[in-house]
């Protein structure tokens, strides 16, 4: 055999490696593998389950339309063109990046399927972000926050809404943890101390935890558990399970809606909640907090003017379940972003932060934090200041 037959044979030998390559591919049906994915996603909380079902769907509704009935059809032009609709359809990058990002996910799971190709899977291009780009800056900023309180005191004292939104500010929590609050979980006096001592050690904890969950838990404070079996797991789980300290004028609140205000419910389960509804379980639902925190966040909600010049009688915001449509609402997400970078503006360091908020240093200082600059550059100047001025080690220590 000469010597050019031999390099046809061999072309021949790669080309037949890369079509047993493709056929070696395994038939999965897209919504198969898809089911298949989601279920080895069991320790992921149910509102990340549900984003991921959100961002993956276009592709699926892609495949249906093409009548992909195996993953193995897939091919680079196919993703490309996936990409491309999608870029066409006025979706925000940010969004297409969480979207596209979730969907390389899914699609190196399928590679270990072996039901895609790698081709397939680097096909498609997850766009980048700079930080301005991953940060969404509609936060509620602490004037208006604090607006809002003042306002709620001085006309809803103690009333369901004072209390959702006094939560959300002060304590950082997300809207599902606030939800979650039983009665049992709220710790305002002695007694209440006790009371927890009682149920760590009943719990079987060993005598040097119960001392040092006690010891951080300076009165009044919110404890909130776990508790996926009755409905309000806790997006960390037991990692979200933390002491909570708030102020006591907050925990005075506190103390007038229980006695004035609070709906004497149980939800579906047999439990006490901390915020009540008159409807449903008993317990105020995640879309009803959406909704007042939408109205409570909007300007003419308390008499102010309305700066884009429209007339609140006929506004479509102020319709019940529509109060997202006022450009100056903010969502319960957006006050858990201004409260977080409110506690950076007054000195909460980092660490401190991630433990109450229970989440990341990397995302505090990533996307959490957006400082108010002129009050960040003043807390600055303070301590320039003191490198000109003679310190004591008392002083330091401080």
């Amino acid at each position: 055999m000469s010597e050019d037959d031999r390099d046809a044979d061999d072309v021949l030998d790669e080309l037949r490696e890369m079509l047993d390559d493709d056929v070696g591919l395994d038939s999965t049906a897209p919504r198969k593998a898809f089911d298949l994915w989601m279920q080895q996603q069991q320790d992921a909380a149910e509102s990340t389950l549900q984003s991921y079902r959100y961002r993956v769907r276009p592709f699926l509704q892609f495949c249906d339309e093409k009548h992909f009935d195996d993953l193995s059809e897939l091919t680079t032009r196919d993703i490309k063109e996936f990409e491309a609709r999608r870029w066409n359809s006025d979706l925000q990058r940010n969004t297409l990046n969480n979207q596209f990002g979730t969907l390389r996910q899914f699609l190196n799971y399928c590679l270990d399927l072996n039901a895609v190709s790698d081709d397939v899977v680097t096909a498609l291009d997850v766009p980048d972000l700079s930080k301005e780009q991953r940060v969404n800056t509609e936060k509620l900023i602490t004037d208006r926050a604090q607006e809002i309180i003042e306002n709620l005191d001085r006309y809803r004292y103690a009333s369901r809404d004072h209390v959702l939104m006094l939560l959300l500010w002060r304590t950082t929590a997300r809207i599902g943890t606030i939800r979650s609050l039983d009665l049992e979980d709220v710790y305002l006096d002695e007694a209440d101390r006790e009371r927890l001592r009682n149920e760590l050690e009943s719990g079987g904890y060993a005598p040097h935890v119960i001392e040092s969950i006690l010891d951080e838990a300076s009165l009044p404070f919110l404890y909130p558990r776990h508790r996926p079996e009755s409905e309000t797991p806790l997006k960390n789980q037991v990692g979200g399970e933390r002491i909570i300290n708030i102020a006591e004028w907050v925990a005075d609140v506190l103390r007038s809606y229980l006695r004035v205000n609070r709906d004497d419910v149980t939800d579906e389960h047999g439990r006490e909640p901390l915020l009540t509804s008159q409807k449903g379980s008993g317990r105020l639902s995640k879309s009803a907090m959406r909704n007042w925190i939408y109205i409570l966040t909007q300007p003419c909600e308390f008499g102010e003017e309305c700066p884009h010049d429209r007339d609140p009688e006929e506004c479509e915001a102020r319709v019940h379940g529509h109060g997202s449509k006022c450009p100056s609402s903010r969502s319960p997400h957006k006050i858990r972003t201004g409260s977080i970078t409110h506690h950076r503006d007054r000195g909460w360091p980092v660490p401190d932060l991630a433990e109450k908020a229970n989440t990341s240093e990397e995302l505090i200082e990533g996307v959490y934090d957006q400082p108010e600059q002129l009050v960040r550059g003043a807390s600055r100047r303070e301590h320039l200041d003191k490198l000109d001025s003679a310190t004591t080690d008392s002083d330091d220590d401080s």
